[in-house]
């Protein structure tokens, strides 16, 4: 794996780029600024980036959705130390693969970043087309042989790739993608999936705007929520409009197999 770094902090460049080298990762460079991280990334072609939220001249929230948008292939571990504490939600919901509040041990930093490497190599595997003769692997498939349909729902490419990955290894069959609320409607109304990944936050139309209309036009489709905002009154508020359930980012291989088996075996 390549990292990228962009840190204005020397000392913290220095820490990271030591302790991840000598764990084998290659860093593929180092910046203090994000003023010309997107050229940065064609050039030095990393597959991951830890990205600082606190940058001169930008906001790295800013930076970590124009490198989803440009990227979506690239995993952007975001790192802050600012003391606002829906900041992680936030960076959950821009896209990032990862989350890091200093300040933070060694042991923090190589967990992330197995967790993050290990969401990725599964979406990687399930871009590979299964034997002709491959039967169903998830759970709860139907018994006649059928991999059960779902449609993803999200504003971002990046998370949109990862859960499709990590979905499909499951076994499930993704016959559509959306971008917004309007999209996941149509998409639900020609599709009538068993599933329904849809994004909370989204432009043109909400996923709790979505909810409702798509519960109307494909009754049967279970609609879960992704998101990173995990409050009590979001919840409750999906759930009164007839969400099943909630997919928290970033996206994490164990807790959504794990969701799906009581989902789908119902």
């Amino acid at each position: 794996m390549r990292v990228l770094i962009v840190e204005d902090n020397a000392s913290m460049r220095t820490l990271l780029a030591t302790l991840l080298g000598s764990q084998g990762y290659t860093i593929a460079g180092q910046l203090e600024n994000g003023n010309t991280l997107l050229d940065e990334i064609r050039r030095l072609k990393p597959t991951i980036v830890c990205l600082d939220y606190q940058l001169p001249g930008r906001d790295g929230l800013e930076l970590l959705k124009d490198v989803n948008s440009t990227f979506p292939e690239i995993d952007v571990v975001f790192m802050t130390g600012s003391e606002d504490a829906d900041i992680d939600k936030r960076a959950a919901d821009n896209g990032a693969s990862g989350f890091l509040r200093k300040p933070f041990g060694q042991k923090q930093i190589l967990d992330e970043l197995r967790q993050v490497c290990e969401v990725r190599q599964q979406a990687e595997r399930a871009d590979v087309p299964p034997p002709a003769n491959a039967g169903p692997t998830s759970p709860g498939a139907r018994r006649t042989g059928g991999r059960p349909t779902a449609v993803i729902v999200d504003d971002n490419s990046s998370i949109r790739l990862l859960l499709k990955g990590v979905l499909t290894e499951l076994g499930m069959n993704i016959v559509a993608q959306a971008g917004n609320g309007e999209e996941a409607v149509r998409a639900a109304q020609v599709h009538q999936p068993q599933v329904l990944f849809l994004d909370v936050n989204m432009p043109l139309m909400s996923g709790l705007d979505a909810l409702p209309k798509i519960r109307e036009v494909s009754p049967a489709t279970a609609v879960v929520m992704v998101t990173g905002d995990t409050s009590r009154e979001l919840v409750q508020q999906a759930a009164g409009l007839g969400a099943r359930g909630y997919i928290v980012k970033p996206v994490r291989p164990a807790y959504v197999e794990n969701f799906l088996k009581k989902l789908l075996n119902r």
